[in-house]
């Protein structure tokens, strides 16, 4: 009988000291959930329950075929975000051809938010139809009873067909679609884009909505962030009292400034948002800007880096994708990014900074370790 105690009480040590193994973030390592696997949630997204974060991210295989979706959204749970436990697929893809969540399409930056009035949560998504490449530009939504899932998928869609921004003058909506009239990037076709070129060649189908976030402010309003215009602008769009629709309410956000990534945090009533340049899977110097509300307007404050200049070149090799507030600490924000393998997508890294303030400004530097007591002091 001792015998069995021992055993039992040794088994209860081992689990116990696996669930608390991290007790710092090491941002770019390998960074294992509860079944000792490298952490399978990129582009991901971040939603806090009471006292547990949730990690929603994509799931990657090894190889060409990783960015596309095989398997479908994964999400994981944590007390302390150090240790999560993995909680399996929030949102799978199908085998069914008739549905445009099939296998093999591409679900990228999944988002989710909790709607206090319909007790749902609300997943959003960049969905890009199989087998066509980056031409669709939707965005995709899928909702659960339960955080972890399984979500149901809804729809797709291009936003706002037939609307126009709430900030687009008059003045421009009969300018002709004169895409073919511009040597790119040539200063004609620049300004072109930042009069809306291609918000007015999309109009009439809705408008492309790529690389996105979503927000919900203090009021309970939740904004829906996304690359549009061939990526060249940011859309930020109001959602539906429910959070499964678009109001119809958006503006254009730093027309032509060429802006992906978006991740979104608000600080003494001011709203920050982080982002990165177009140059594929590559990083590049990341970006930063302010408003006094969702819709804008944004003012850009340049780099947010404070290191070598490599580092700022590349953002420490990652990109955006959000920020998390960390619970029972007073203007705590982590910076998460992610460092893409395009060649082999499931070893990709993630790279967690703490947000400082400068000036008024968020900055992030580098730190091969840290803990949540940086933000004691």
């Amino acid at each position: 009988m001792k015998k069995i105690t021992v055993i039992i009480f040794l088994s209860i040590c081992c689990l116990l000291a696996f669930q608390v193994k991290y007790r710092d973030f090491q941002p770019g390592q390998v960074w294992e959930d509860d079944l000792g696997l490298h952490i399978n949630a990129h582009g991901g997204g971040f939603l806090i329950q009471e006292d547990t974060y949730y990690w929603f991210g994509e799931h990657k295989v090894e190889g060409a075929e990783g960015n596309k979706a095989q398997v479908g959204v994964g999400v994981y749970s944590s007390k302390d975000l150090f240790n999560w436990k993995n909680e399996g697929i929030a949102l799978e893809v199908h085998d069914d051809p008739n549905s445009l969540l099939i296998k093999g399409c591409v679900i990228e930056r999944p988002k989710v938010i909790y709607n206090e009035k319909t007790k749902k949560f609300v997943m959003w998504f960049h969905h890009e139809l199989k087998d066509r490449g980056y031409e669709a530009a939707m965005t995709g939504l899928a909702v659960s009873d339960n955080v972890t899932g399984p979500y149901s998928y809804i729809k797709s869609v291009n936003p706002h067909a037939g609307i126009w921004p709430t900030n687009y003058p008059d003045s421009l909506k009969s300018l002709p679609v004169d895409l073919d009239k511009f040597e790119r990037p040539s200063p004609e076709w620049k300004e072109a884009v930042v009069n809306g070129v291609f918000l007015r060649r999309d109009f009439e189908k809705g408008q492309m909505a790529r690389d996105m976030t979503l927000f919900v402010d203090d009021d309970g309003k939740a904004y829906h962030f996304h690359s549009s215009e061939n990526n060249q602008t940011l859309h930020v769009a109001e959602l539906t009292e429910d959070y499964m629709d678009f109001t119809g309410n958006y503006t254009r956000v730093l027309p032509g400034q060429q802006n992906e990534a978006p991740a979104i945090f608000k600080k003494d009533g001011k709203y920050y948002m982080f982002s990165s340049g177009l140059t594929g899977w590559n990083p590049n110097p990341g970006k930063s800007a302010v408003a006094d509300h969702p819709l804008g307007p944004w003012t850009p404050l340049g780099n947010m880096v404070r290191g070598t200049e490599d580092e700022m070149k590349t953002t420490f090799w990652s990109q955006s994708t959000a920020v998390i507030p960390v619970i029972g600490k007073k203007d705590a924000f982590i910076y998460v990014g992610d460092r893409w393998v395009p060649e082999n997508p499931i070893d990709g890294r993630y790279i967690w900074l703490p947000i400082e303030f400068e000036n008024k400004r968020p900055v992030l530097r580098w730190r091969d370790s840290w803990d949540l007591s940086f933000f004691d002091n």
